[in-house]
């Protein structure tokens, strides 16, 4: 297996970046399924609500990942996102309404500053390989999901730390979903045996947790689960978008 060193003994350690949505729940499988030992990272970032993390802890625990670090960063400080400031959450009657351009659930930087930290880790670690669930296809035209960006920060990754400079590490940025739509994303993780009711991707849930299933995120997931042939396994506001 790739994570496996050349003996086939002791897993390579990876740090995975686990939201507790579909695509980083979908990555995580990948990584354990390629034999790394993962070390799962997730941000209490000043996001609009704690769900996401919840459903974080669930999957870590359901896929038996031994360390999970929720590490607490405020980017509230900032705001300028509707996950992050007082912005009303775009909704819309269907995945065909959605707009080409970058929408205002976008976070700046935040990929950015959650690789930075999943760096710091894997360097202490002594890891080379972080995992992250972006898409180019089906996702909300940010501008940190494209494999430019990856390939940009992969560079980074191994000019700015002092694994790289002194040649201990060979960084490697992990998107194993950049080309794939939400549909097969959606496939790839049942076939890995993932439990999707477990996750929650919806940007603006009620109180209990229910999600919405007009935003940008859940239009997404149930149009891949639909074009998958299979129904979205979660619970949704309105018994339609079930």
């Amino acid at each position: 297996m790739a994570g496996q060193d050349k003996t086939g003994e002791a897993p390579r350690d990876a740090v995975v970046l686990v939201s507790g949505g579909l695509d980083s729940t979908t990555v995580l499988a990948i990584a354990k399924a390629e034999g790394y030992r993962v070390n799962a990272l997730s941000f209490r970032y000043g996001q609009r609500h704690s769900v996401e993390l919840e459903a974080a802890r669930r999957v870590v625990a359901a896929m038996g990942v031994e360390r999970h670090v929720i590490a607490d960063i405020d980017l509230r400080a900032f705001g300028g996102s509707a996950l992050t400031d007082a912005i009303e959450v775009p909704k819309h009657g269907s995945a065909a309404e959605l707009s080409d351009g970058i929408p205002v659930t976008y976070v700046p930087a935040r990929n950015t500053v959650f690789l930075s930290f999943a760096l710091a880790w894997a360097e202490t670690l002594g890891a080379s390989d972080l995992f992250i669930g972006v898409n180019a296809l089906d996702y909300s035209g940010y501008p940190d999901c494209r494999p430019e960006y990856i390939a940009a920060f992969e560079t980074l990754a191994n000019l700015a730390t002092k694994a790289g400079v002194e040649g201990a590490s060979r960084f490697k940025i992990h998107a194993p979903l950049m080309t794939l739509d939400k549909a097969a994303i959606v496939r790839r993780g049942l076939e890995l045996g993932v439990d999707y009711s477990l996750t929650h991707s919806c940007y603006d849930p009620t109180p209990e947790g229910l999600s919405c299933g007009a935003c940008d995120s859940c239009l997404l997931r149930l149009k891949g689960f639909s074009e998958a042939g299979t129904t979205d396994p979660i619970h949704y506001v309105t018994a339609s978008n079930s």
